[in-house]
């Protein structure tokens, strides 16, 4: 894909985590492989209001190749997880505010009780807090990528890896809703989980459909 189109599907996810108050104001940063190096946000920029050259063009040691702006703050962290993990190229983290919830009261997303997170997440995981944009932060979080697709960052929000763009968005989504349904089904007294043969159905599909 070249680099224009890449540019063209981060400004359009942009701004849909924007409209869907998934990253209001200058929160959350997005990225694509491109070749050997990486698209990415730059610093303060809003997502729902994305130009072109509001996207810089970074090495795989967070260097800037191409862009007068400076790169997102979690850009280390980004290429630290494509370094991890080859089968992904993009990724978003965003404040959604259902998801930052659980991830401010330090709670995962484990809980069994909508197929579609065991599907496609299984759990996801909480990291250790660190100061947002520090190598703490990249030593605390990355290492759950070896398991995980998504992670909850302690009082600060949400990151997922995909294998592109349009993925990450829907996956983004996905876990939003759950932890809104999560939240609602213990105001209404507790979910009911799904049984241990229930789970392994559910993984036994998703392996057979190559997720």
């Amino acid at each position: 894909m070249k680099k224009d189109e890449i540019k063209n599907l981060i400004i359009k996810y942009g701004k849909k985590l924007y409209e869907k108050n998934m990253s209001p104001a200058t929160s959350g940063n997005i990225s694509a492989r491109y070749e050997e190096n990486a698209l990415i946000t730059a610093s303060g920029t809003c997502l729902g209001d994305l130009e072109k050259e509001d996207i810089v063009l970074i090495d795989k040691n967070s260097k800037v190749l191409e862009g007068e702006k400076k790169a997102s703050s979690e850009k280390n962290l980004h290429n630290k997880i494509y370094e991890l993990r080859p089968d992904i190229n993009a990724i978003i983290h965003c404040h959604s505010p259902y998801t930052s919830a659980f991830a401010v009261c330090h709670i995962p997303l484990s809980k069994p009780i909508i197929s579609e997170n065991v599907f496609y997440f299984g759990e996801i995981p909480v990291a250790d807090y660190a100061l947002p944009g520090s190598e703490k932060l990249v030593d605390n979080t990355a290492k759950y990528f070896l398991q995980h697709n998504a992670v909850l960052l302690a009082n600060h929000g949400i990151i997922i890896g995909a294998k592109n763009l349009k993925e990450a968005y829907y996956l983004t989504e996905t876990a939003e809703t759950f932890a809104q349904i999560y939240i609602n089904s213990m105001i209404l007294g507790g979910a009911k989980e799904l049984s241990e043969k229930q789970i392994k159905e559910i993984y036994e599909l998703r392996n057979s459909s190559g997720k």
